[in-house]
Protein backbone atom coordinates (compact mmCIF):
# COMPACT_ATOMS: atom_id res chain seq x y z
CA UNK A 1 0.00 0.00 0.00
CA UNK A 2 2.74 2.19 1.05
CA UNK A 3 4.35 1.79 -2.70
CA UNK A 4 2.00 3.93 -4.70
CA UNK A 5 1.91 6.76 -2.26
CA UNK A 6 5.66 7.09 -3.00
CA UNK A 7 5.73 6.44 -6.53
CA UNK A 8 2.64 8.95 -7.68
CA UNK A 9 4.15 12.10 -6.36
CA UNK A 10 7.87 10.65 -7.69
CA UNK A 11 5.80 10.35 -10.96
CA UNK A 12 3.54 13.80 -10.92
CA UNK A 13 7.15 15.28 -10.58
CA UNK A 14 8.84 13.49 -12.81
CA UNK A 15 6.15 14.81 -15.17
CA UNK A 16 6.00 18.00 -14.13
CA UNK A 17 9.53 18.55 -15.03
CA UNK A 18 9.40 17.52 -18.04
CA UNK A 19 6.82 19.66 -19.38
CA UNK A 20 8.20 23.00 -18.17
CA UNK A 21 11.11 21.82 -19.99
CA UNK A 22 9.60 21.47 -22.89
CA UNK A 23 7.57 24.67 -22.40
CA UNK A 24 8.08 27.76 -25.03
CA UNK A 25 9.53 30.48 -23.62
CA UNK A 26 7.41 33.43 -24.08
CA UNK A 27 10.14 36.04 -24.67
CA UNK A 28 11.70 34.13 -27.20
CA UNK A 29 10.78 36.05 -30.20
CA UNK A 30 11.37 39.35 -28.76
CA UNK A 31 15.08 37.85 -27.45
CA UNK A 32 16.37 36.82 -30.94
CA UNK A 33 14.76 39.88 -32.28
CA UNK A 34 16.55 42.02 -30.24
CA UNK A 35 19.58 41.58 -32.30
CA UNK A 36 18.07 43.38 -34.95
CA UNK A 37 18.18 46.67 -33.20
CA UNK A 38 21.77 47.38 -33.70
CA UNK A 39 20.75 47.76 -37.62
CA UNK A 40 16.97 47.92 -37.73
CA UNK A 41 16.29 50.29 -34.94
CA UNK A 42 14.59 49.45 -30.98
CA UNK A 43 11.68 47.04 -31.99
CA UNK A 44 12.28 47.03 -35.90
CA UNK A 45 11.88 50.91 -36.10
CA UNK A 46 14.72 52.26 -38.19
CA UNK A 47 16.17 55.60 -37.21
CA UNK A 48 17.72 55.75 -41.06
CA UNK A 49 20.23 53.87 -42.61
CA UNK A 50 18.40 50.36 -42.48
CA UNK A 51 14.58 49.56 -43.13
CA UNK A 52 12.22 49.45 -40.59
CA UNK A 53 11.23 45.63 -39.60
CA UNK A 54 8.24 46.76 -37.83
CA UNK A 55 4.81 46.46 -39.22
CA UNK A 56 6.04 44.55 -42.24
CA UNK A 57 4.13 41.35 -43.36
CA UNK A 58 5.23 37.99 -41.94
CA UNK A 59 5.26 36.19 -45.08
CA UNK A 60 7.27 39.25 -46.54
CA UNK A 61 10.06 39.11 -43.61
CA UNK A 62 10.03 35.41 -43.76
CA UNK A 63 10.63 35.36 -47.98
CA UNK A 64 13.61 38.55 -47.35
CA UNK A 65 15.90 35.99 -44.62
CA UNK A 66 15.49 32.64 -46.26
CA UNK A 67 16.53 34.99 -49.61
CA UNK A 68 19.48 35.98 -47.68
CA UNK A 69 19.78 32.56 -45.58
CA UNK A 70 20.01 30.72 -49.66
CA UNK A 71 22.31 33.38 -51.27
CA UNK A 72 19.45 33.92 -53.20
CA UNK A 73 19.89 37.65 -52.42
CA UNK A 74 23.64 38.52 -51.68
CA UNK A 75 24.74 40.67 -49.04
CA UNK A 76 27.68 41.31 -46.66
CA UNK A 77 25.96 40.94 -43.45
CA UNK A 78 22.59 39.69 -43.59
CA UNK A 79 23.48 36.67 -45.42
CA UNK A 80 25.71 35.63 -42.55
CA UNK A 81 23.14 36.62 -39.97
CA UNK A 82 20.51 34.53 -41.90
CA UNK A 83 22.84 31.41 -41.85
CA UNK A 84 22.75 31.72 -38.04
CA UNK A 85 18.77 30.99 -37.53
CA UNK A 86 17.03 28.17 -37.95
CA UNK A 87 13.52 28.45 -40.11
CA UNK A 88 11.42 27.83 -36.72
CA UNK A 89 13.87 31.38 -35.50
CA UNK A 90 13.03 33.41 -38.72
CA UNK A 91 9.31 32.47 -38.76
CA UNK A 92 9.09 33.48 -34.78
CA UNK A 93 11.21 37.19 -35.16
CA UNK A 94 9.07 37.74 -38.75
CA UNK A 95 6.24 37.17 -36.42
CA UNK A 96 7.34 39.17 -33.54
CA UNK A 97 8.06 41.88 -36.24
CA UNK A 98 4.80 41.91 -38.31
CA UNK A 99 3.55 42.86 -34.52
CA UNK A 100 5.12 45.65 -33.77
CA UNK A 101 3.74 49.23 -34.08
CA UNK A 102 5.94 51.13 -37.59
Amino acid sequence: MRMPAVVTPALLALFTAAAAAQAPDPNLARNLSAACANCHGTNGVSQGGTISLAGQPKATLVRKMQDYKTGRTPSTIMQQLAKGYTDEQIDLMAGWFAAQKP
